[in-house]
């Protein structure tokens, strides 16, 4: 069974919380790895989305041309 994949708004909004967790919360180490772990995936994804979306529109403009 495959996640399901996480919108780009759902990943910022979860990396804001995981930061202001490890931020404003006093997190034993083994929760603050699994956080830092999380945020380093979903950031991967954040960039992935970019990515392809920069490739998308530059492949539509290049149509106009």
């Amino acid at each position: 069974m495959s996640k399901k994949s996480i919108n780009y708004k759902e990943a910022i909004d979860r990396i804001d919380e995981i930061v202001t967790t490890i931020e404003t919360e006093n997190i034993d180490i083994d929760e603050l790895t699994a956080m830092v772990k999380e945020a380093t995936k979903l950031i991967g994804e954040c960039k992935d989305k970019l990515h392809n979306t920069q490739n998308d529109l530059q492949s539509s403009l290049d149509k106009l041309n």
